[in-house]
């Protein structure tokens, strides 16, 4: 390789926001790095996204015991990334929840979608000495599942494929505050490594057909009031249309992977090379998309050497 993983470079230290988004729902974030949600039931805590680490995850649970000193009894696993799961073991959850695809994704792919993330993206990884093993869930379904924290009502559902096949949203409808996952991302790229472009739009349509007030994205600030939520769905859409788009066209030819690489980057570096972890995912995202436009459906599994080979193929 002529150069690095733009992430590997990543060593900076991010500063960590934690906001109430409806009452007693708070969203856990750090300028582009992954995002935890928390919300707060009569007499116990639900955790939405684990970190990377369980020495990552201690700063989200520092965070809560800032606000409250009731028991995390669950932890939702919006999908399967080991930059979101691996920390679950520090939350001593009775309750770990996953879609049913997201726990096959864990079969299919768990360790080597964690030596891959290890490799190419060091920080996220602090303290990983401590985790246990690859986070399996306690709990699965298959559309659609309902959690009470008390008389707290909190909807868990999947929605359709976008950034995995196993995303899955919490929705707290007392509130309409939603979580998404990575389906949705505010001023952040999204990683879509393991997405599915054609079916990314009609989740977020999805999405807003819930009407949320306040979502907390995958990445980036929290989303509060209708104005912010729209503007973030309406880039991620544009996001994803506009990293597919040209990729498809060149592979529509049978141009090489080089080829839809410069194609993607003259159509999305004028409108997202600000965001954050934007040149972190680029390599990846061309690569599926490149796959999907010549029909592989699911997503093949990236393994260290296979990222050191794409990487290899983008240098020329």
């Amino acid at each position: 390789m002529t150069q690095g993983f733009a992430s590997q470079g990543d060593l900076t230290e991010k500063n960590i926001t934690f906001s109430e988004v409806g009452r007693d729902i708070w969203a856990f974030t750090a300028e582009g790095d992954p995002n935890s949600g928390v919300i707060i039931g009569d007499d116990s805590v639900m955790i939405i996204e684990a970190q990377a680490t369980p020495r990552l995850a201690q700063k989200v649970i520092d965070k809560v015991r800032e606000i409250t000193d009731k028991p995390i009894s669950h932890v939702v696993l919006t999908h399967y990334h080991a930059v979101r799961v691996l920390g679950a073991s520090a939350f001593g959850a009775q309750q770990i929840i996953m879609s049913d695809k997201a726990r096959s994704m864990v079969v299919e792919r768990g360790q080597e979608d964690w030596d891959s993330e290890f490799q190419r993206f060091p920080r996220l990884f602090e303290g990983h000495e401590s985790i246990p093993g690859l986070t399996w869930p306690t709990t699965t379904f298959s559309e659609s599942m309902t959690v009470y924290l008390g008389q707290r009502k909190i909807e868990i559902r999947h929605l359709g494929r976008a950034h995995t096949a196993g995303d899955a949203v919490v929705w707290a409808p007392d509130e309409r505050v939603m979580f998404t996952g990575d389906i949705v991302e505010y001023h952040s790229a999204c990683y879509c490594g393991d997405g599915h472009f054609g079916d990314w739009g009609r989740t977020l349509d999805a999405v807003k057909s819930y009407d949320p007030q306040s979502i907390a994205p995958g990445r980036g600030d929290a989303l509060v009031g209708v104005e912010m939520v729209d503007a973030a769905l309406a880039a991620t859409r544009d996001f994803v249309a506009s990293t597919y788009r040209p990729v498809a066209q060149v592979a529509a030819r049978g141009g090489s992977l080089k080829e839809a690489y410069d194609a993607m980057r003259a159509e999305c570096d004028p409108k997202f090379k600000d965001y954050a972890i934007y040149e972190h995912c680029l390599p990846f995202n061309v690569a599926r998309a490149y796959d999907e436009a010549r029909g592989i459906d699911t997503p093949r599994i990236w393994t260290a050497e296979r990222d050191i080979e794409m990487w290899n193929a983008l240098q020329g």
